[in-house]
């Protein structure tokens, strides 16, 4: 697992709010799903990052089905 950085990022209120809620009935952290937000962005965006043509194996993750699908039973 690679180290994770302090940042600070802004989200609404409602954003905050449904963060909470999935916190609460998955009990994954709310950090978890930024990131894993982050990573889709990541992918979704790959072919305009800079000096890459192809991202290697792993570099940015799926999210986990366990992480995506626990809090919708």
């Amino acid at each position: 697992m690679s180290k994770k950085l302090a940042t600070t990022v802004y989200i609404t209120e409602r954003q905050q709010a449904l963060l909470k809620e999935l916190n609460s009935r998955s009990k994954v952290p709310v950090a978890e799903f930024i990131r894993q937000g982050i990573d889709m962005v990541l992918a979704r965006y790959s072919d305009i990052l800079p000096g890459q043509n192809e991202l290697p194996p792993g570099q940015f993750r799926e999210p986990e089905p366990l992480l995506t699908n626990r809090f919708r039973e």
